[in-house]
């Protein structure tokens, strides 16, 4: 990834970080038809979010424990919401 994208990236794990996100929702929201702008995918495989599901929830995007890291390194977090 380039460090263009990167400002990018920590806006998407800023954005899931306030509250987990339903995995349709962040496809519908963050989908790119560049292929070089591949903002939540190169987030997913940095470890910074992860997928889960949630019993009568269903597939959702959370921030790891590494993607809140990064944002306070930058900081950009408050509580996590857990």
């Amino acid at each position: 990834m380039s460090d263009a994208a990167d400002p990018l990236v920590l806006d998407f794990v800023e954005w899931v970080a306030r509250e987990p996100r339903n995995y349709a929702e962040v496809v519908a929201t963050w989908r790119t038809s560049c292929p070089r702008l591949t903002i939540w995918e190169d987030a997913s495989d940095r470890g910074y979010v992860t997928r889960e599901t949630i019993a009568g929830t269903g597939l959702m995007v959370t921030v790891t424990a590494s993607g809140e890291k990064l944002l306070r390194e930058h900081g950009r977090i408050g509580a996590p919401q857990r």
